[in-house]
């Protein structure tokens, strides 16, 4: 039977490479159903496009809000 000494002083003996040797391998894996395949392709105008749109939209949502939102406290006041 072990008991709790064994189990504290068989401590595990940390096992070090020497700096010189390779780094291993990651594994290598398919994707898995929520991971995207990296593709090695250009950017095309499609993709700019698309990242114009995500980072304007919000820009003019946000000062449309602010527009909007001076604008009800502003007629509230009349």
């Amino acid at each position: 039977m072990t008991t709790t000494e064994d189990i504290i002083e068989s401590k595990p003996v940390a096992k070090l490479r020497p700096a010189g040797s390779a780094t291993p391998k990651p594994a290598q894996q398919p994707a898995g159903p929520f991971e995207v395949v990296a593709e090695a392709h250009r950017p095309t105008v499609r993709d700019a496009l698309v990242t114009g749109l995500l980072v304007i939209y919000p820009a003019f949502a946000a000062v449309a809000a602010i527009i909007a939102g001076l604008f009800l406290t502003s007629a509230g006041s009349l």
